[in-house]
């Protein structure tokens, strides 16, 4: 879970309009741009860009009727410092894997399991955090 938020946050980082003063607007140039699609779920994208950012992306269709999708993206920090994520998507969620993401603290993982205990033992919540069961 802490892994898609991380990823989620990452991408939107990235994504993000950057308010750039009109001096330092500039077009950033494509360079590469190759998509596949066979119409039965397959699919493949790579893109990139003049300004460092890649990404590479493989889909297929998954056992459990959704898609399996794997791939990677790049970016560049202002210090010049290369920055990669790889990810996987399937039936089990989204998973991406970087230096970059931070190891789960043992606080974390210690809630994470509580609530595991707490849903097999039946207990429910409300949407504002009230314990509904007992």
């Amino acid at each position: 879970m802490k892994l898609m938020v991380l990823a989620c946050l990452a991408s939107v980082a990235v994504a993000a309009p950057q308010h750039l003063d009109e001096r330092d607007a500039r077009h950033i140039a494509v360079l590469r741009d190759d998509r596949t699609d066979d119409g039965q779920g397959n699919y493949q994208y790579e893109f990139e860009t003049e300004n460092g950012i890649s990404k590479s992306v493989v889909g297929r269709p998954g056992s459990a009727g959704g898609n399996v999708v794997e791939g990677f993206y790049t970016f560049t920090f202002p210090d010049g410092t290369v920055a990669e994520v790889r990810f996987t998507a399937d039936e089990n969620g989204f998973v991406a894997e970087s230096p970059l993401i931070p190891e789960t603290p043992a606080h974390s993982l210690q809630q994470i399991q509580t609530a595991e205990e707490q849903r097999r033992q039946g207990v429910t919540w409300d949407g504002q955090g009230r314990r509904l069961t007992r």
